[in-house]
This record gives structure tokens, sequence and C-alpha cells, in this order.
């Protein structure tokens, strides 16, 4: 790849912005002083811009804990998105949600440069848990258990049998592999419940860290990754 095209996709600036930083001799690649943006870069090289030794990673998997009143979207012109909570690096490589979690739903959200990994992890054939807690305004019952376990018609489509660990009176744990449209919410509807707060707290086998607080998020460890990956039936991308 071209050493400018590389630091503009890096978030350095435009490409005439990026030309600019290139000429004036602040980029060093594999300790040479390079002034020319059309030379090119392998992902293996050691650049540095102004002395400092840039992240050149192209692939990139972030756990974000999500807060309410957040639109999942890459953007949107009157309201907060997930993506305004990351630096723009990550947007400038083409990282985006894995899925989406609605406006007032809280907790783990995953974000991928990888597209077919989040189509696999994303597929229903993969049977990927995702785990929610869940409070409601009404006591759950283990009838409640047992309609999540048999699978609901919601009319529109049928969700597939899923498991609903009850706590206290009106707190329960949900596990479903699916992801539509307002499902968890309707699927509560369906019992006669209505869901207060909805917090995503586990996704295939990532749990959300506890360390990070709300709108909080960090790149995920490699150990992560693989499981990520290994969850999706994939081999792991170190690009």
């Amino acid at each position: 790849m071209r050493l400018d095209r590389r630091l503009a996709e890096l978030n350095f600036g435009t490409r005439k912005t990026v030309q600019g930083i290139i000429r004036s001799g602040a980029v060093v690649v594999n300790g040479n002083c390079i002034r020319d943006g059309s030379f090119q870069t392998a992902d293996t090289d050691v650049i540095a811009v102004s002395g400092k030794t840039v992240d050149t990673r192209r692939v990139r998997h972030i756990m974000l804990n999500k807060p309410g009143n957040v639109l999942t979207a890459a953007r949107d012109k009157k309201q907060k998105t997930v993506m305004d909570l990351l630096p723009p690096v990550y947007q400038s490589l083409g990282c985006m949600p894995v899925g989406r979690l609605d406006k007032d739903t809280t907790g783990l959200l995953l974000f991928t440069t990888d597209g077919e990994l989040s189509h696999r992890l994303l597929s229903p054939q993969r049977h990927v848990d995702k785990t929610y807690h869940v409070k409601t305004d009404l006591p759950l019952t283990h009838e409640d258990a047992a309609q999540f376990r048999e699978g609901m018609d919601l009319g529109d489509f049928v969700a597939q049998p899923s498991e609903l660990r009850l706590g206290k009176a009106n707190e329960a744990w949900v596990v479903i592999h699916e992801g539509k449209f307002h499902q968890v919410k309707r699927m509560f509807e369906h019992v006669g419940k209505t869901v207060l707060e909805l917090d995503r707290v586990s996704f295939g086998p990532l749990s959300l860290d506890p360390e990070l607080g709300r709108g909080d998020w960090r790149e995920l460890t490699q150990k992560e990754a693989e499981a990520l990956y290994a969850s999706a039936g994939m081999e792991p991308d170190h690009e």
C-alpha cells in the first residue's frame, strides 16, 4: 500500500495533509526517511511519524460498554452514535459494530474491521449466544421460562427457543442466538412483561469486562480475538 494512503487510513489526515507530512521528512520507514507518498509499504514495515512508532495494524477488534441513549450506527446528524465514543482512527480503518443494540440498551457491543467475522457471528446458523440481564415491570415466573424454551411466534417471525434464567422477582438473564429488531423486548411483551432495563453481558465466548465503565472501550486481547474467531468457525486474521 502507498505510504500516503496508509497514513491517511490511520487517521493522520487527508491524503493532501499526509503528503505534506511526508515531504517534511517526518516519516521514517524501517529506519529510512521517506519523502515520497507513493512509496510502497508492507503491513510488516515499521513506520514512525515525528519520532513516534505508528500502530499499523489494519485488523482491529473492540469491546465497548455501551451507555444508554446512544445509537448503534456509523453516523447520525442529530444524535450521538457509538462511533462517537471511539477514536477516529477506528472509523478510518472501517471498524464497525457487530450487530446493534437498541438506543436505550446498554452493555457489551463488539466492533471489528473483519466483515466476514461479523457476518458469521450474527448468523443464526452459527448459534452464537448473546446473554442479556433484564429487569421487568412484573415478576417473572417459571411459566415464562417455559415459553422462552419453546420459542415464540411474534407475528413477523418465530423466535427460536431461548433460555430464561430467573433471578430475583423481576430480573432475569435471557440467552438468545438471534438478533432481530427489538427481539428481547418483544419476547417479554409476549409473556405480558415490559422491559425496564436491558443490559448485554456476554456475546459468544466474551463477557463484558467489569473494569469498563459505561462508554469505555478497549481492544480485545489476542486470546479473546482467537476465541471469537473460533466461535465463528474461522481462523484468526493476524494481519
